[in-house]
């Protein structure tokens, strides 16, 4: 009987041991695959398709349209042009639709228009390559400027309901599904970013492998074939989000423009006024005073429909500005649109740059690939120091770090092979034109020529500062002579890569600062002004561009942009000041509260 319970004994132990490594493995999987069926892993998933259909897209495009206008940058400049101003038109009016629609509707509707819309601008523009020479023939060539703008209205309409489903999704979903949980939401926030960065080097190389050694009609179908499937999955994993995610089925009603009222609601309840209201004799105000606002609405009702609706969209949109106005953190994110108006960033004008200073379009890809991975450690900084420090200190670390780099960037203007020279803008506004011209010939030593491929969009895409895809940029334009000294351009993308750290880790804080302190009934509307703002600061950078395109202008354009990012970082100094002056008073009276006594 001994031996026999010896042996069970022995058998059980050996059962447990046995088990164990089995149930550890079940555990694993079980832990394994619902993460992969949990919100997070179908957001991720979502993002990323989404992102590298972006990507694909945004660069394709560019190409395209210096393929149909014969290899000259009007199309894309006119293209770049409606994209920002739309952008800067509708961005409150996107906004204010996200906040009353529900938001899997409007997640479903954004997926849809989008892919609907580079699917369709896909087949024009395969039928325009396939039968180029009778269309131009059609209308006496009308015909092929009309083919023109429907590739450009499609992808202006697609570039809209990007960023609907950008703030739908990156803005307010990841919000409700970390819930109060600040560190969950910004690893959330890094980890898109950290996609975004990396996904910005394949994608492009993806489709334009395809268009390089196929043609641009298998280009278009591959990118047309994506999207479909695309369109496909991201449904189905945002539906997924929202049935295991019940917060977002519950959605605030209130209208951002409602603020108004609430104001009055406000200043009626004051003492003085109530007091000044309730004492006898005071009169009673003239009917007409009181039904004023109804005689206003009576008279809009009065106009036609269309008029209507336009009054209505401009009421929209003033009353967006006015929240994005009023908002807590409205110079945190004033200062990251400040941002935008650099030419200090891996994108069409400091590569074009580059290259007209003797720099090959290989060496630019790796250069390329160093900025990405600067963009990645600046996406740990960001975690790293947020733990530590908080948010606001975290931006004021970010930003020093932003401009000191880029101080490189400035010593770079004055350092030995730099073709800096102001003496160009009188010989370009001068009356001699004869002898200005032969000077200017001597002086340019390194122009660029506008030949072919410049594959970069105008404008940068909806979710990062930069559109930052050179992987294939000017692969046959020869360049000019090189210059006497490599100094100035080593100096300029140095600056240029580390500040991507301070920049992005800068970009993360103010991302998370928005999402944190803006109302969730408000959250749409100011998240589509602050699209819209990142959009026009953008504009101004061209613009700066247009009036100094030579590279002997460039140094100034490097100068006004450090004056452009010290403004928005100074910006972001006052709000951090505000901030924690705030949160010490808080503090305070906190301390102040007298406790209960013991009994």
């Amino acid at each position: 009987m001994v031996e026999d319970s010896e042996g069970l004994k022995n058998s059980g132990s050996q059962r447990i041991w046995t088990e164990t490594p089995i149930r550890r493995e079940n555990r694993f999987l079980d832990a394994v695959l619902s993460y992969l069926m949990g919100p997070r892993f179908l957001v991720y998933a979502s993002c990323a398709l989404s992102i590298w259909g972006d990507r694909m897209w945004h660069f394709a495009m560019s190409v395209f349209l210096i393929e149909l206008y014969g290899h000259n940058l009007l199309l894309t400049a006119v293209f770049g042009l409606v994209v920002a101003g739309s952008v800067l038109v509708f961005g409150a009016l996107i906004g204010d639709w996200i906040d009353r629609k529900p938001r899997n509707k409007v997640a479903h509707a954004s997926l849809f228009i989008q892919n609907s819309s580079v699917t369709a601008c896909c087949v024009v523009l395969m039928l325009v390559f396939s039968y180029k020479t009778e269309i131009e023939q059609m209308w006496h060539g009308w015909f092929t400027v009309f083919c023109y703008a429907v590739v450009i209205i499609l992808a202006d309409l697609a570039n809209l309901a990007s960023t609907a489903l950008t703030i739908t999704i990156q803005k307010d979903w990841i919000v409700v599904i970390t819930g109060d949980n600040r560190g969950q939401l910004a690893g959330m926030n890094a980890a898109i970013r950290r996609m975004d960065q990396v996904i910005n080097i394949f994608a492009p190389l993806s489709v334009g492998q395809v268009m390089t050694w196929a043609s641009n009609v298998i280009g278009c179908g591959f990118i047309l074939g994506w999207n479909l499937i695309s369109l496909l999955v991201e449904f189905i994993f945002l539906s997924r989000v929202y049935q295991l995610v019940p917060p977002l089925a519950v959605k605030s009603q209130q209208n951002a423009g409602e603020y108004v009222i609430e104001r009055q609601v406000e200043l009626t309840n004051v003492p003085a006024v109530v007091e000044f209201i309730n004492k006898p004799g005071i009169p009673e105000a003239p009917t007409e005073q009181k039904s004023s606002p109804e005689m206003q609405r009576k008279s809009v009702t009065k106009l036609p429909l269309c008029f209507r609706k336009m009054h209505r969209m401009l009421c929209t949109c003033r009353d967006g500005w006015k929240a994005y106005y009023r908002q807590s953190v409205f110079l945190a994110g004033l200062g990251l649109a400040f941002l935008y108006t650099t030419v200090l960033g891996f994108d069409c004008i400091t590569t074009g740059y580059a290259y007209t200073q003797g720099i090959s379009g290989s060496l630019l890809s790796i250069l390329m690939a160093l900025s990405a991975f600067s963009g990645l450690m600046g996406t740990i900084l960001f975690t790293k120091l947020r733990k530590h420090y908080g948010l606001a200190v975290t931006g004021v670390v970010s930003s020093l770090l932003h401009v000191s780099c880029l101080m490189l960037c400035v010593f770079s203007v004055f350092a030995p092979g730099s073709p800096f020279d102001l003496g160009i803008f009188s010989l370009l506004t001068s009356k001699n034109s004869s002898l200005n011209h032969e000077t200017l010939q001597k002086n340019q030593l390194h122009i660029y020529p506008f030949q072919r491929n410049i594959n970069q969009p105008i404008l940068p895409d909806r979710s990062s500062i930069h559109w930052t895809n050179n992987t294939v940029l000017l692969d046959s334009v020869h360049g000019s002579d090189h210059p006497e000294s490599y100094i100035s351009i080593i100096l300029l993308f140095s600056g240029v890569i580390l500040a991507r750290i301070g920049l992005w880790s800068f970009d993360l804080t103010v991302t998370q600062l928005l999402q944190e302190n803006i109302p969730e009934s408000e959250r749409g509307i100011v998240n589509g002004v602050q699209s819209s703002m990142n959009y026009l600061m953008d504009l101004v950078h061209f613009i700066m561009v247009i009036l100094a395109p030579q590279p002997q202008q460039f140094g100034l354009l490097v100068i006004i942009s450090l004056l452009f990012v010290i403004t928005g970082h100074v910006m972001y100094f006052i709000y951090a000041k505000k901030y924690k002056i705030k949160e010490t008073v808080i503090q305070t009276n906190s301390e102040r509260k007298p406790q209960n006594p013991s009994v």
